[in-house]
């Protein structure tokens, strides 16, 4: 796969937080704020009655904020008492619709931090999303939040505001006024902020994600992300001897990285790797879907011991109706140019299997994988004794009719899987109507086997066929996304440059593409797994095809419609006619 040479992204620049651009907890420049207001909940109707904040930097406060708001209703007695605010105290304040841009412009440019900052949060949002305003895309701190993470019960007994300015000592002692609240909120930021740091957390990033079960040794590590780009790319984890532990993808590969040493990572495995990991390799690619085609190629040239998925895409199974004399299915592991067809690839055997059981259940043709006889034998098989084998062995069918059967389940492999879904949907609804859900469960997962075959080999086989696709799309930036995409395999990806002519620099993206050769029978030219993500991004909305050498098609009567009723559930009279979703990946 070739690559066009990557454009910087405006959106990714836009985006970047604090810590990327290297801005330490000093530098950040903090608006800690508080509410007062007539009840608990804006949905309710309560309204802000004060708004107090404290502009602070570097342990230096820089400027205060403090108004009444007047409200539309009256102040209820409770909240009067509470708060000491009475409706006197409101008249000739200002309304929301005045005090709110004010606020707004004092805490331009900070970084917002509340106490519970959901609720004084969302106050602030409503009332802006009321006066048409857009909310600011600042960083939000709460000191709450942050708090549970790092206050235990010898500290103080909980993480109300009021426990925690006691603790730490603060001059101010909340008093339910939105300054004083907003100046004890000050002070128990700055001492969290102080306990933190001796635990290696210095950025604003890291002060966000700060979880105890992250050890300092591992937030040691974060620099080992330091020299990745802000772009979409694949990131490998590589341990002091080089070999490859784990293979990720981000559309920010620094800012992924960084959270495995800065954020509380559930899965155990993971943070085993991170001890182990020495080092972080990290590619680069124009798009996302690159980045996703990279992963799975590497996963499967490495395969890493962290890695659970997509480690061994060789490893598979298809169902093959072969073509010979008395044509019958069988589990293969390979497709053959041999002019045979054949439903997958399959994850696993068992998938195989059970799609085989549906097949076989709806159409009697030999199952025995000998020759055979060249004169009829004197016995039929035990599965022509049960009506499931048309058994030509003994002379029972003749060629004519047996080929005619033959056609019929060529026909369901290939384009219309009608015969199999309705013989297996008869026999669960009998069996359902006879109680035995568990046998009608068996079936459910039989028919769902092969139904995703059939749809997954549709899909591929008509994407595999095409010598080319070239298709584009605008992307959420604004930039378009150009992909090349040869018997089902993605071989080139860009990013038209601004300015640039579209139609030259898609012929020179097109010119480098990496060459690739057709693979025999319905298998693209790379894993299964790769050409479904290039399908998933292919049918987006909004994605232009460019060029299409051959026929990019899938039957009308296919098997794609028959997955709508798929769906999991328990083996009960109420869903035994949904197959669940088992086997085929």
């Amino acid at each position: 796969m070739t690559t066009a040479p990557p454009t910087p992204s405006p959106r990714w620049e836009v985006q970047r937080s604090l810590d990327e651009l290297g801005t330490p907890l000093r530098d950040v420049t903090f608006c800690v704020v508080d509410l007062e207001t007539t009840g608990a909940s804006v949905r309710d109707g309560c309204e802000i009655t004060e708004i107090g904040a404290v502009k602070v930097r570097g342990g230096e406060v820089l400027g205060e904020f403090q108004t009444l708001v007047a409200p539309e209703g009256s102040i209820p007695a409770f909240i009067s008492v509470l708060t000491g605010i009475t409706n006197g105290m409101v008249v000739g304040a200002p309304r929301i619709e005045a005090a709110l841009p004010a606020f707004l412009e004092f805490a331009a440019g900070c970084v917002l931090v509340a106490h519970n900052a959901p609720f004084d949060i969302g106050f602030l949002r409503h009332f802006a999303s009321a006066q048409g305003r857009a909310w600011p895309e600042v960083e939000i701190v709460d000191t709450a939040r942050l708090a549970r993470r790092v206050i235990t019960r010898d500290d103080a007994p909980n993480c109300k505001l009021s426990s925690l300015a006691r603790a730490f000592g603060s001059p101010t002692t909340p008093d339910h006024r939105a300054l004083s609240d907003a100046r004890a909120t000050v002070h128990v930021l700055h001492a969290l902020m102080e306990r933190l740091g001796g635990v290696g957390v210095h950025t604003l990033e890291e002060l966000q994600t700060y979880t105890s079960r992250v050890s300092a040794a591992t937030r040691r590590k974060r620099h080992l992300a330091d020299g990745l780009p802000h772009a979409p790319g694949v990131y490998l984890f590589e341990d002091e001897r080089g070999r490859v532990l784990y293979v990720g993808t981000s559309r920010d590969l620094r800012t992924r990285v960084r959270t495995y040493f800065t954020a509380s990572e559930k899965r155990s495995r993971m943070g085993e790797m991170v001890a182990l990991a020495a080092r972080v390799r990290g590619i680069e690619c124009a798009t996302p879907l690159e980045a996703e085609v990279r992963e799975l190629r590497l996963i499967a040239h490495h395969k890493p011991g962290y890695n659970r998925r997509s480690k061994f895409p060789e490893k598979t199974t298809f169902v093959k109706l072969t073509r010979e004399p008395w044509p019958r299915l069988s589990l293969v592991k390979a497709v053959l140019e041999d002019d045979a067809d054949y439903l997958g690839p399959f994850a696993s055997r068992r998938a195989a299997e059970q799609c085989l059981d549906a097949l076989h259940q709806t159409f009697p043709v030999r199952q025995c994988s000998g020759r055979m006889p060249a004169l009829p034998s004197r016995t039929p098989c035990a599965l022509a004794e049960l009506g499931r084998c048309l058994s030509p062995c003994d002379g029972s069918v003749d060629q004519l009719t047996y080929g005619a059967v033959v056609r019929r389940l060529r026909d369901t492999l290939l384009r219309r899987p009608d015969d199999v879904v309705d013989t297996i949907n008869h026999k669960m609804a009998a069996l359902a109507a006879e109680e035995r859900f568990e046998e009608a469960g068996a079936h459910r997962d039989r028919l769902a086997s092969f139904v995703r075959a059939a749809s997954r080999t549709q899909r591929l086989g008509s994407l595999a066929a095409c010598r080319e696709v070239v298709a584009a799309r605008r992307e959420d930036d604004g930039r378009w996304a150009v992909h090349v995409v040869r018997h089902g395999r993605l071989s080139a990806a860009g990013v038209i440059p601004p300015g640039a002519d579209a139609h030259s620099w898609v012929d020179t993206l097109r010119a480098s593409a990496e060459t690739v050769a057709a693979r025999p029978g319905p298998v693209p030219a790379a894993s299964a797994a790769e050409s479904e993500r290039v399908l998933r991004w292919l049918e987006q909305p909004g994605v232009r095809l460019v060029e299409v050498e051959g026929e990019w098609t899938c039957p009308v009567r296919g098997a794609a419609p028959h997955l709508t009723r798929l769906a999991p559930g328990p083996r009960d009279p109420a869903t035994v006619g949904l197959p669940s979703p088992a086997g085929v990946s």
